[in-house]
């Protein structure tokens, strides 16, 4: 594994886990400070597979700006580290704690400050729930687009500690491109105000860009100004069944092609299918080898939809079918969120990769992860949001069983060097974590991985905030 140079010093007899809880107290109350071990290991790691994790000395859960500053001149008087954490839904383990570090959770931090529909913003604590925000602003006429299939719990300072997706990313964009501004916490206590609340600004270096996908390694996140958009008409959803994976992405080609915009474009291979029915009954097609996904939200969907199943056809899908009306769409919808939990019903372990290769090689991209799971003698589902090329190859093992646990690893790191060798990415909005800190330094190259640490250098000279993570 390729490791930081900034490592983050300890000093045993100043930072002992007594003195440690001590000082916290004196700007937290009892209730937001854990020490109990029972507790506070519950507060270890996120959702990832393959990441180790250590034990925090303390959880402290803030409710104000200032208690997070507190916690981080803390910290950095006695030379703890910090780990920040919202939801624990992240696949990367860039929420694991280490060894004898300050976690510190923001999901007591959960107020929508404001919601401005002249401005078309939103202003939001990190704690606040995707979902919350995106009802909330419903109310207004609004919406808040990025919506990661773990929407009805993740948190937005998750989403812009990791950079997330979610579904309707192909029209959309990512989170990155709805964060305005920040108000951050940095590793001493000071607090930074980044970006602005106009609808346009271009004063200075863009440091807002640069905390959204930073996985709490620049500072914490404490307030988010966020852009929204008009809502939507409700959308409508067409699945086309497909007797192979590449043509189905030959589809993908074609839609895109031909300039459509839908809102969602979404592929699900057969093992998914399959999986999604084993856990739901939703009576999904487990005949077709994939089905393909697409949503509009235009004034005129079914028109849209219509065009778009008539190029699947072209294409070579076996059967199109349209969604009638919004509850037959939203139910295939759901089925599309299930994937990920129902792979991990398969074998009862998963390590979910996120590999975005460009849209014209998604065809290969997927014909190499069948080879991959043939060579390594494994359950591998495929779910992509394939109008961004982005896919979730999703290796399924008993993690019981070592030499199988140790092929999935062999396999899921074969599958990132494909990605790689496609002209892609390690990672399209999952993060990098621990899980992908080895394959970050090999796609960015000395020359990039020198100007990352040079930039995490200059944030945390002290190497305190969610050390080991990234690089």
């Amino acid at each position: 594994m390729i490791m930081s140079r900034i490592e983050a010093p300890r000093d045993d007899s100043a930072a002992d886990t007594d003195s440690l809880v001590d000082r916290l107290l004196g700007g937290l109350p009892a209730d937001a400070v854990l020490t109990d071990p029972d507790v506070t290991v519950s507060y270890a790691n996120d959702m990832a597979s393959f990441c180790p994790s250590g034990t925090p000395a303390v959880v402290v859960l803030p409710r104000t700006v200032e208690e997070v500053q507190h916690v981080m001149r803390t910290a950095t008087a006695l030379r703890v580290p910090v780990v920040a954490q919202g939801a624990r839904t992240g696949l990367s383990g860039a929420a694991n704690a280490s060894d004898g570090c300050v976690v510190l959770s923001l999901t007591r931090m959960d107020r929508i400050l404001e919601i401005s529909p002249v401005d078309r913003i939103a202003v939001v604590e990190p704690g606040v729930v995707n979902a919350a925000l995106t009802r909330a602003v419903n109310a207004h006429g609004l919406h808040y687009p990025p919506d990661p299939s773990s929407w009805e719990t993740c948190t937005i300072g998750g989403n812009i500690g990791t950079a997330s997706g979610g579904l309707c990313c192909v029209k959309y964009g990512v989170t990155a491109e709805y964060v305005l501004g920040l108000d951050v916490v940095l590793a001493d206590g000071r607090l930074l105000t980044t970006g602005r609340r106009t609808a346009k600004g271009v004063a200075g270096y863009d440091l807002t860009r640069l905390f959204v996908g930073s996985e709490g390694s620049l500072g914490i996140v404490v307030r988010a100004v966020l852009a929204l958009k008009p809502r939507p008409p409700q959308q409508l959803v067409l699945a086309a069944e497909f007797g192979s994976a590449s043509a189905a992405c030959d589809a993908v080609c074609a839609i895109m092609a031909g300039g459509h915009v839908p809102s969602l474009l979404e592929l699900m291979d057969r093992t998914t299918v399959k999986a999604v029915n084993d856990l739901a009954r939703m009576d999904l097609p487990e005949t077709t080898e994939a089905l393909l996904l697409a949503a509009f939200d235009t004034p005129d969907p079914a028109a849209d939809l219509a065009a778009v199943g008539a190029l699947c056809e072209a294409a070579g899908a076996t059967r199109v079918v349209p969604a009638d009306d919004a509850a037959e769409s939203e139910l295939l919808l759901q089925a599309r969120r299930l994937a990920l939990p129902a792979l991990e019903a398969v074998k009862g372990t998963t390590m979910i990769d996120d590999v975005c290769v460009p849209r014209s090689r998604l065809g290969d991209m997927l014909e190499g992860i069948e080879r991959v799971a043939e060579k390594y003698r494994l359950t591998i589902g495929v779910c992509a949001h394939a109008g961004d090329g982005n896919t979730h190859p999703t290796v399924c093992f008993d993690a019981q069983d070592p030499e199988e646990s140790r092929r999935a690893r062999d396999s899921f790191d074969e599958i990132m060097a494909l990605g790689l060798e496609l002209g892609g990415t390690i990672t399209g909005e999952h993060g990098v974590g621990v899980l992908k800190k080895e394959w970050l330094a090999r796609e960015l190259g000395p020359v990039g991985v020198e100007m990352q640490r040079a930039v995490k250098a200059a944030f945390d000279p002290l190497g305190l905030l969610n050390p080991g993570k990234l690089f």
